[in-house]
């Protein structure tokens, strides 16, 4: 078996606003195996400034990956543990090489096309008329749950923009969730989850920042309406310090990042544990190209979740890969009459 790794920059169609800054592009790596002449193609994630794994030595250790592939799936990924993004690759690069197409890692209806996975529609921030621009977009498409990011203007303007779709639509019509990132200090958060919680919200993704427990913890059982936490769970590698680490906060929801938290395998393992502690979850991409979009598509559908996920990061990029998923009507669906285009040159 050869493998072989290549570097990919995805340009954003317009920049992207978080509350860590703006986007203009995302670099991303690929795995690229070829075994009796097969091909197989994982995509490892890195998101500069918040993957664990944003470290100067990560493409010396994807070349350790390429010269270590002979190991096989299961003994590189207990290798990579401080290397989530790459976990994530090699696990898809292994099933792109062991399917029997390329893309079509977990045969299911959802890619034969005869079922659907609703997503929530991201709302970037921005000023008040760009957003509230998104927001009649989205309403328009059909999502019935939309996600704002938060934090990043003056308060005071994003609760009129919640007032603003709740005076149109009540929260049977339109389910919202909001991502803080972490914006609020802890002095501050339950006051401002106090005067969103009139919106009727869904749930907030971390309020305040991560690593703040004893506030966390606190926050989590006062809080009037329920707290999701995502960058939480990054760099948790331990499977004993995930179940410390939920079993401390008890969070209403977690959220899970396959290229944040090891893959499948990582994600099974938060999972399992959630549940065992009647804690609720969904997955969410974290700005991947189709090549991972697709891969936590088809692994998300097989988890069988009614609840609205976070797929569909596909459309921001300007030079993405041509493929068969596409967004109908707030849902993501696999149209094979569409074919997959995936050229790195």
């Amino acid at each position: 078996m050869k493998a072989t790794y290549q570097k990919y920059i995805l340009n954003f169609k317009r920049p992207s606003g978080t509350s860590r800054g703006i986007l203009t592009e995302k670099e991303t790596w690929f795995l690229l195996l070829e075994d009796k002449g097969k091909i197989g193609v994982g995509e490892c994630g890195l998101l500069r400034g918040l993957s664990i794994d944003d470290r100067p030595d990560y493409e010396a250790k994807l070349q350790w990956v390429c010269e270590h592939i002979h190991l096989g799936k299961d003994q590189l990924w207990n290798e990579l543990i401080e290397f989530p993004s790459l976990q994530f690759g090699v696990e898809m690069a292994f099933l792109s090489l062991q399917a029997e197409s390329t893309f079509e890692l977990f045969p299911s209806d959802f890619t034969k096309g005869n079922e659907a996975i609703v997503i929530n529609g991201l709302v970037w921030m921005g000023n008040e008329a760009y957003m509230k621009q998104q927001i009649e977009e989205k309403l328009a498409e059909g999502f019935t749950c939309i996600k704002l990011k938060i934090g990043a203007i003056d308060f005071q303007q994003e609760l009129a923009l919640l007032a603003f779709i709740r005076n149109h639509f009540d929260a049977d019509t339109i389910e919202i969730r909001v991502d803080a990132n972490g914006a609020f200090s802890p002095d501050e958060a339950l006051e401002k989850l106090q005067l969103l919680s009139q919106y009727h919200l869904h749930s907030i993704e971390q309020p305040i920042k991560a690593g703040q427990f004893d506030a966390m913890q606190q926050l989590c059982q006062q809080t009037p309406f329920p707290i999701a936490l995502d960058e939480e769970l990054i760099g948790v590698f331990a499977y004993e310090d995930k179940v410390k680490l939920l079993a401390t906060l008890q969070p209403q929801y977690i959220i899970l990042k396959p290229s944040f938290i090891g893959g499948i395998k990582g994600s099974l393992e938060w999972i399992e544990i959630a549940e065992k502690l009647n804690i609720g979850w969904w997955i969410t991409s974290a700005l991947e190209s189709n090549v991972g979009l697709n891969a936590i598509a088809q692994f998300t559908y097989t988890l069988n979740s009614k609840m609205p996920q976070g797929l569909g990061t596909g459309g921001l990029y300007t030079n993405n890969f041509e493929c068969p998923l596409e967004i109908v009507k707030g849902k993501l669906i696999y149209n094979s009459d569409l074919n997959w285009n995936f050229n790195l040159y």
